[in-house]
Formats: structure tokens, C-alpha cells, sequence
């Protein structure tokens, strides 16, 4: 069975990274001369931290220490951390940030499911906490395959994220930064419910399949979402240009509905042949089954 999460040595290599990458110029520090490491000192960081060096070592050692909320900020501030990272270390010291419950599976209601299928140009679909996507449109399938026939592993975002070829060229030259914010977005999930075995048992998973994953996982990248325009690349209909409408569902937090809304350049027309493909493609064993 695969290990837990532990998240005083997950807490520990978090903090090494972040105070690596920083130099005593970002931090407000004087240089004091060649350094045999990269990033700051742990003496500084105590230093802006307001903490004892010994209590700071400790911290960076993995032992098992209670941190206050006020120590934290006080850490977050000195390393520069944004909200995304800031939030990722208060969930790796288990402070106030309210967690939610990812081992009960979330329902998508009828209603929720005829709101998908109303955005009939707009490939759309509704993702559980743990990145599942677990109710889609006709839209998304026509652009991403049918999935329905997908196992439960395989409509896991991120696994289709680092396993998928045909997900690797739609994304085309913009896969890494997906990949990383992916894999970042897992990383912050696993910390915060690591009590949950599935995160430990799907970690393990990914990272046996995909050493880019794991490489990504390592450089503890905490990363916030992308707002930009979507492009993705489609084999017979060429560059598909969309802007992402993403959004927490209201009657259940574990849930988040995208919508990728096609730009009227022409994806839209696009959109409307890739859907005729798609029905041609499964129409007649739909007929079938209705003979039947």
C-alpha cells in the first residue's frame, strides 16, 4: 500500500525550495559575499521570520512542530510568497483554511447535467475535488474522445493530462505550463487531503507512468489558475481558440463546472463539424440499441 502524505517532511522540502530560490536582494538583506548554497540562509529567513534559528532548523528538518498562524505569516512574507503558495503552506501545517471532504464522491444533479448539454458549441464538463471529471456534453467529447468509454483512471484530469497523446498534441506547445499548473494543482490537493489514501495511491500511480510528472512534482510549483484564451490544435480541422468560464458549483464545493467558450473566428463553425463527425461516429449504434 502506498505511503501517506507526510506533511511535516512535505512541509520541510517546501520551505527548502522557496527559501533556494530566493536571493538576500528579494528579501530586503545585504549580500554578504559568495555563498556555497543557492537562495537564502536559514539565519535569514529565521532573521525575517522573527524566529529562533534552532526553532527555524527544526521547521526545515521535518520535525513534528506546532506552527502558529501568526509564525506562518510571518514565514510566507519573508520568502515572498503569493496566495497560492501561501495558502499551499497553511495546508501543509493544517492551520484555518477549511478543507474539504474528498473520500465521499460528489452526485452532478439532472439539472446540473442539462445545463452542460445546453452549451451545445461550448465543450464543457464538471470535475470533482480529487480532478475527476465525472459528467461532461457532447462538445467535450467530440473535441477530447468519447468518455464514456474511458475508465474512471482515465477521465482523471491529471492522469489524462501526463498519459493521454491525443490531450498531448491538442495542447501542443502550451503542454508544459499545462502539465506543470496541473501537477501543481495535484500537489496542492494531496497536501491538503492527504489523510485520504486515494491521493497517496495516485501519486504512486503517476508517478510511475510519467517521469515528466514526477519532475514536475519535485520543483514544488504552487500554481494558481490560467485566465488566459485557450488554443488547442485539432488533427483535421487545424488551431481552435476558446476563452475558459470556470466556476465552483454553488450546492456542492467539491465541484467545478468549464465551459470553453468558442471565439468567433471560425472555432465555432469548427465546433459544429466536429459534433457532426461525432454524432455520424456514434449514431448507428445508438439505433441499434433503440431496434433492440
Amino acid at each position: 500500500m502506498a505511503n501517506r502524505l507526510d506533511r511535516y517532511e512535505e512541509l520541510a522540502r517546501f520551505l527548502r525550495s522557496r527559501r533556494e530560490r530566493m536571493t538576500p536582494r528579494q528579501a530586503g538583506l545585504p549580500e554578504s559575499g559568495r555563498r556555497r548554497t543557492p537562495g537564502l540562509r536559514r539565519s535569514e529567513v529565521a532573521l525575517l521570520a522573527d524566529v529562533g534559528l534552532d526553532w527555524y532548523t527544526y521547521l526545515e528538518q521535518g520535525r513534528h512542530i506546532n506552527v502558529s498562524a501568526d509564525v506562518l505569516d510571518r514565514i510566507a512574507e519573508g520568502l515572498r510568497l503569493d496566495e497560492s503558495e501561501r495558502r499551499h503552506l497553511y495546508h501543509l501545517a493544517r492551520k484555518q483554511f477549511p478543507l474539504v471532504d474528498t473520500k465521499q464522491p460528489s452526485q452532478v444533479t439532472p439539472e446540473l447535467q442539462r445545463f452542460l448539454d445546453s452549451q451545445t458549441l461550448s465543450p464543457s464538463n464538471v470535475m470533482d475535488a480529487r480532478m475527476n471529471i465525472i459528467a461532461w456534453n457532447e462538445a467535450y467529447c467530440a473535441l477530447n474522445g468519447d468518455l464514456a468509454m474511458m475508465s474512471d483512471r482515465e477521465r482523471n484530469f491529471v492522469w489524462m493530462t501526463f498519459t493521454s497523446p491525443r490531450f498531448r498534441y491538442a495542447k501542443g506547445d502550451q503542454w508544459e505550463l499545462h502539465a506543470r499548473r496541473i501537477a501543481a494543482h495535484f500537489h496542492a490537493g494531496y497536501a491538503r487531503h492527504g489523510d485520504d489514501p486515494w491521493w497517496s495511491e495516485q501519486f504512486e500511480a503517476l508517478s510511475q507512468v510519467s517521469g515528466e510528472f514526477r519532475k514536475f512534482w519535485d520543483s514544488h510549483e504552487v500554481l494558481g489558475a490560467i485566465d488566459a484564451p485557450k488554443t488547442l490544435h485539432c488533427p483535421n480541422l487545424g488551431i481552435l481558440n476558446f476563452d475558459l468560464v470556470s466556476f465552483q458549483y454553488s450546492n456542492d464545493s467539491n465541484l467545478t463546472v468549464s465551459i470553453h467558450v468558442p471565439h468567433q473566428d471560425g472555432t465555432e463553425e469548427k465546433m459544429q463539424r466536429l459534433l457532426i463527425e461525432y454524432r455520424s461516429r456514434h449514431s448507428e449504434p445508438l439505433e441499434s440499441s433503440q431496434r433492440d
